[in-house]
């Protein structure tokens, strides 16, 4: 815990150094003559003190934390107050029920007072808090309640995304970013900004690996899984893993993805984020042995949990397109101090070469369409469209409707060259393709690329416009047919296909 909260750790060590006057408290009446006498007793570097003074009054103990922090209103004191409370549940973890006993006992909220304190200015009251919070949630036999764990949890996703924001625009300033040097934490790099807004920047940003190590022990809990994804937490694990930051949070980040995966139904779903395409690109990066670690455990996972066999085979061939075994070629090569590791590349190229050799040109296409990285690779030729046209309707359209999507969203000329053709031929070999892509919004996105600066991606939109215009491919053929018999009435006719 310490190397993934280092900055929070190195303040309390701090704070813990600095004295309160609580007399001063009690004397502007802040606080009663029953907090004080408890906290003058609690706070004191003799253990022996403390344990006795919680065994014998532990309601109080409770009642005068949660007064103190719903009464004192100076940042400096409550850095202290947070320090003493943290301390004394990492202490003993039953000391968290003291809190919902006393919350029980007295029909309040324990939550409450907790919670207030993430809307502060100061970053070590929000982070410290959260992290109590954290230790509170999964630590206590009592669960979060559903309105105040949604309020949390999406105030850990918006701090992450926040903070690796603003840490971006801060290295965006100083040119690392675009050449694409990895974002480090403050702690770990030196440079100076001259501006009040950048200090302050940096002073917000500090904490993002506290805010990770909060999300690692929530998601261990099932419930909290759940939550964490009605949030969209999971999409904002993965949009800050496709930038560039450094390999701690990246572990951080990843272990929440695999504690995810624990959960069969998660891990069904979870290829929906595009994790397999993310984690493959960190994968083909990654120095450390612990980022590689855990990402294997994640793919692992991903084929192990699923309930669904046709999941399953799903995401081994998703690992295939994009590229896995080429890496696990390589990390075969590699000596590990962890034997899981040697044991997941093993299972890994076991499994990823078994659906190799099962794999139909249709579950590649469609692989990597649901990737969203299309590419000129062998499915896209006139061999496969005229024998698997016809099952781009399957569930629904599912697969045109991701292409058509890609034509809105890709700002990639080769996904964007690629689903033109796709579209093009799906219309040329399917004779209702024409209606189906007007009906699911297809015409208009292709029409528009017509226009775009990319010379391929007007080419083939060119291609794909002009099979869109012909009102059907069948009927046009027999028609050439009739006309050329027609004129010939001696001859042979032609081949009805265009």
């Amino acid at each position: 815990m310490l190397a993934a909260t280092s900055v929070l750790q190195q303040r309390a060590t701090d704070i813990r150094s600095q004295h309160v006057n609580w007399q001063s408290y009690l004397q502007s009446q802040m606080i009663s003559q029953e907090d004080y006498k408890f906290i003058v007793a609690f706070d004191t570097t003799d253990n022996s003190q403390r344990e006795h003074l919680l065994k014998s009054d532990k309601l109080q103990c409770a009642k005068t934390f949660l007064n103190l922090l719903g009464h004192v209103s100076k940042d400096q004191t409550l850095q202290y107050i947070l320090v003493l409370v943290d301390d004394m549940i990492q202490e003993d973890r039953t000391r968290v029920e003291l809190f919902h006993e006393y919350a029980t006992k007295n029909k309040e909220s324990v939550w409450g007072p907790f919670l207030n304190l993430l809307n502060r200015q100061d970053g070590f009251i929000t982070n410290m808090t959260s992290r109590i919070i954290a230790k509170i949630a999964c630590w206590a036999q009592t669960p979060m309640e559903r309105s105040d764990l949604h309020f949390y949890l999406t105030w850990l996703k918006d701090q992450l995304k926040m903070q690796y924001d603003e840490l971006k625009a801060i290295y965006d300033i100083r040119g690392d970013f675009s050449k694409g040097e990895p974002l480090e934490l403050y702690t770990e790099v030196s440079f100076s900004i001259d501006d009040q807004r950048g200090e302050t920047e940096l002073s917000n940003n500090e904490y993002i690996q506290s805010v990770a190590r909060c999300l690692q022990m929530m998601l261990r809990i099932d419930d909290y899984r759940f939550a964490f994804v009605s949030v969209d937490g999971i999409s904002t694990l993965l949009s800050v893993l496709s930038g560039r930051v450094n390999f701690q949070v990246q572990y951080q980040l990843i272990f929440c993805l695999w504690v995810l995966t624990f959960n069969p139904l998660l891990a069904e779903k979870m290829n929906k984020f595009n994790v397999i395409p993310i984690l493959a690109d960190i994968l083909s990066d990654s120095v450390k042995e612990k980022v590689t670690r855990i990402i294997l455990a994640v793919f692992r996972n991903l084929i192990e949990k699923p309930e669904d066999g046709q999941v399953s085979k799903e995401h081994c061939i998703a690992m295939v397109q994009c590229k896995v075994l080429k890496q696990l070629a390589i990390l075969e090569q590699r000596k590990f101090d962890d034997e899981d590791v040697s044991a997941d590349v093993l299972f890994l190229t076991e499994k990823l070469q078994s659906s190799v050799q099962d794999l139909s040109s249709f579950d590649e296409y469609a692989t990597e369409v649901k990737s969203g990285r299309l590419e000129w690779s062998p499915v896209h030729k006139s061999k496969f469209w005229r024998e698997n046209a016809q099952r781009l309707n399957e569930k629904n359209f599912e697969l045109l409707r991701i292409l058509i999507h890609l034509l809105e969203t890709s700002k990639d000329p080769l996904v964007l060259s690629v689903a033109s053709f796709d579209i093009g031929e799906y219309v040329r070999h399917y004779p209702r393709g024409k209606h189906v892509i007007e009906q699911l919004g297809g015409k208009q996105l292709v029409m528009q690329l017509l226009a775009h600066e990319d010379p391929n991606v007007r080419y083939e939109a060119l291609l794909a416009v002009q099979k869109l215009m012909v009102h059907n491919w069948e009927y046009l053929g027999r028609q050439l047919e009739k006309d050329h018999s027609d004129a010939k009435p001696g001859n042979m006719s032609i081949s009805g296909k265009a």
